[in-house]
């Protein structure tokens, strides 16, 4: 149950854990053997008195043959046990940290990262993993380890004088119970800390991604001064943390060493009243030299702990967030896709509410309504990259809630309206959609996709690198070569958000030409606002406000009186007409 709350505590994986463990346990075997070290050091000083005031013999060469002894074990352990099980195995644990992040965001549904924002999750996968990265190779074992053999060595010291212990080692609680006080305090700065760095990322993110915008308005000035402001708050907040932690650690420390006058006062109280000698004392001023050691640096290693722990709390909502799961097989005898009173909402915004229609195999679909409506929402739905609040959709009869999400998606072909490219060449940024596929396979989607007409410009053709995201290309061509992506796959359900919403008349009857050949046979999706893309559907499924208010064939929709279709077909029309 302990190592559970420690595992919660600083986000550690159940590998961590046993790294933990094994570092306090070298740390506690190092520590007293150190001491151990110093009791040999004092045997041979005290035998070298005896033998000054009494004549003894003095054989020192088994004592310093012990010592030597202890010395090269201490030195072997410290470099080869403690090292490697402190730092080498958590450097190594790391990897499986950051790996196991990473495969957790790959099966958390999209929903987690519209709720969060891009810079904070940024932050936690970079800043926070480091900053536990530091707490669990420096500080857990270390720290732990230093309590454990402290308590042996103190229970020890009380035993041979309780007096002298006391004096020694009272200080060692009254500065850990200083400390934990100012957890609360310095768990605040810690949270206002990490809200500022936030603050710094996301206006440098806002800033890069909308430099065209910024430049093509002369706002250069102003989101520069907004985000030196950002800075400059952060840099403030992070000094007044680090200030506050300082003036408790140091305040700490000092009446921890308070130990070191009061042993000396103590010690030559009890000389004078004959109760110990000398060399009593000169040992008990050699175990303050090495049990303060450990605390010198775990003073400073707790109040990183306590600051740690909002990094730890951070991780572990990724941890805790609820994963999208499923059967690992999906065989169905057609591709229907069914929506049976679906209902969905962006936590108490209700985006659809009792939806239903069918989306048949070897049809074209249309999704038609104004924005808001939730034709975005059904497609993206229909490939579960959310999950559902009620209600169910089904493929071939089958749930979809009940399919793991990538094993369902490998039947599943999709161009939403943004289209996300890598900085990568032409021929590779289509290969994403069929991994291994030839280069004539890549070739032929591209030329389906109508994207030749643009790459036979480019210095290498398809072997052009585009620039991130693309940026080297005009929003028709990035969005033909998602296109033609799409087609490479050639996946049995396609769903189209606006695919030709960027490319002009002529190009977009070249498009869906290539469309309608390639698509022959599928379940296809359509989502369009412009009434001709949608014209040549088999259905249309009328949406507004989150509801189906009509479905049909396009000419039977044209045909009824107030038909939504109708009026939205005669105003887009009208429109034309008047921008003509």
């Amino acid at each position: 149950m302990m190592f559970k709350k420690l595992q919660r505590k600083y986000a550690l994986t159940d590998q961590g854990v046993i790294n933990t463990k094994k570092g306090a346990f070298w740390t506690v075997v190092v520590n007293l053997l150190t001491m151990g070290g110093m009791g040999i050091l004092y045997m041979m000083i005290n035998s070298y008195m005896d033998t000054l005031l009494n004549g003894a013999q003095l054989s020192p060469v088994s004592t310093v043959l012990i010592l030597v002894a202890v010395f090269l074990v201490l030195s072997i352990l410290t470099h080869l046990q403690q090292y490697r099980a402190t730092y080498g195995l958590v450097y190594k644990e790391i990897k499986t940290v950051r790996i196991g992040i990473a495969e957790k965001l790959r099966k958390l549904p999209l929903g987690f990262f519209g709720k969060r924002d891009l810079a904070d999750l940024t932050e936690t996968i970079m800043g926070d993993v480091n900053r536990l990265e530091h707490v669990w190779s420096h500080c857990l074992g270390y720290l732990y380890g230093s309590f454990v053999s402290t308590g042996i060595i103190a229970v020890m010291l009380f035993i041979y004088n309780w007096k002298m212990a006391f004096a020694c080692l009272w200080g060692v609680p009254v500065a850990f119970i200083l400390l934990f006080g100012s957890r609360t305090v310095t768990k605040k700065e810690s949270e206002k800390n990490k809200a500022a760095a936030i603050r710094v990322s996301d206006g440098i993110q806002e800033t890069l991604e909308s430099m065209r915008e910024i430049r093509a308005t002369n706002q250069e000035e102003r989101f520069l001064s907004s985000l030196n402001e950002k800075i400059d708050s952060h840099e403030k907040v992070k000094k007044r943390g680090e200030l506050i932690t300082g003036v408790f650690v140091n305040g700490a420390s000092v009446i921890m060493r308070l130990g070191v006058a009061t042993t000396i006062l103590t010690g030559s109280t009890l000389i004078l009243s004959g109760q110990i000698d000398f060399m009593l004392l000169f040992m008990f001023l050699m175990v303050i030299t090495r049990i303060y050691a450990p605390f010198d640096q775990a003073l400073a290693l707790i109040a990183e702990q306590f600051m740690s722990q909002v990094s730890a709390n951070r991780l572990m909502e990724i941890y805790d967030a609820k994963t999208a799961e499923g059967k690992d097989s999906f065989k169905v005898d057609n591709h229907n896709i069914e929506f049976k009173n679906v209902k969905f909402s962006y936590d108490d915004n209700v985006v659809l509410n009792d939806v239903s229609f069918v989306a048949k195999e070897g049809e074209v679909t249309a999704l038609v309504g104004p924005s808001g409506s939730g034709k975005s929402t059904c497609a993206r739905l229909a490939a579960r990259l959310w999950d559902i609040n009620s209600g169910s959709i089904c493929v071939g009869g089958v749930d979809i809630s009940t399919i793991d999400p990538e094993v369902l998606l490998t039947d599943y072909s999709m161009v939403f309206q943004d289209v996300v490219l890598f900085d990568d060449t032409v021929m590779e940024n289509i290969r994403l959609g069929k991994h291994g596929a030839t280069d004539e396979e890549v070739l032929a989607a591209a030329k389906a996709a109508n994207c030749d007409e643009f790459v036979s410009k480019m210095p290498e053709g398809y072997n052009t690198v585009i620039g991130e995201n693309g940026a080297k290309l005009s929003g028709g061509e990035r969005q033909r070569i998602s296109i033609a992506r799409a087609l490479l796959k050639n996946a049995p359900i396609v769903l189209l958000d606006e695919a030709t919403a960027s490319l002009d008349v002529e190009n977009e009857t070249k498009v869906q030409g290539a469309l309608s050949r390639l698509l022959e046979g599928k379940t296809v999706l359509v989502i369009a606002h412009r009434m001709r893309t949608v014209e040549a559907a088999d259905h249309i499924v009328v949406l507004s406000d989150g509801k189906v208010v009509e479905e049909g064939r396009p000419e039977e929709l044209k045909e009824r009186k107030n038909s939504k279709f109708r009026h939205m077909a005669e105003l887009q029309s009208s429109s034309a007409k008047w921008s003509i």
